[in-house]
């Protein structure tokens, strides 16, 4: 794989963030803290406490949270400022774990645990805060990977299906 001359690797800036870190601007219950406690409860999520930072209105401007190897950050959104929904992908272990424990902690799962391209499998779901996540886990041993046919005039897949769903419905959180 080639890569820009322009673009450091993870690796090389040495300081535990990646080339492309996400960042995710909540409203919602419990706001960028109760984004940061669910991080915590569904994927293990570590905060940075030396990246905290509040503003002076009391709202979140800044945190940052580890997911495995990733670092996602968070701040509030104020009130005048726009919805605007994180998409986040997450490779797991356990598709099906991360769905049970976020539907636990009030998510909207969109795509079950699906066989995907490539032997692996897939699953969605939509966070209290209105953000979209991916998962990508393992193969589903004995099920058979999907087949695209970008020409056929057939049924959707669910896995296209459900997406393109929830996108058209999503809403900002309440």
């Amino acid at each position: 794989m080639t890569t820009s001359p322009l673009i450091m690797s993870g690796s090389e800036l040495g300081n535990g963030y990646g080339s492309v870190n996400a960042f995710a601007v909540v409203k919602g219950p419990g706001g960028a803290r109760g984004f940061v406690e669910f991080l915590g409860d569904v994927f293990g999520g570590r905060e940075t406490p030396e990246a905290h930072a509040d503003d002076t209105d009391g709202l979140v401007i800044h945190a940052e949270v580890r997911i495995g190897d990733s670092c996602l950050m968070i701040a509030d959104s104020k009130p005048d400022w726009v919805f605007t929904p994180a998409l986040l992908q997450v490779n797991v272990t356990d598709c099906d774990e991360v769905l049970r424990r976020a539907k636990a902690l009030g998510a909207q799962v969109i795509t079950q645990t699906t066989p995907f391209y490539g032997a692996s499998s897939l699953a969605r779901f939509i966070d209290p805060w209105s953000n979209v996540w991916w998962l990508f886990g393992p193969a589903i041993a004995g099920a058979p990977e999907p087949v695209w046919d970008p020409e056929s005039t057939g049924e959707e897949s669910t896995v296209h299906a459900t997406i393109c769903q929830a996108l058209r419905e999503l809403k900002p959180p309440q």
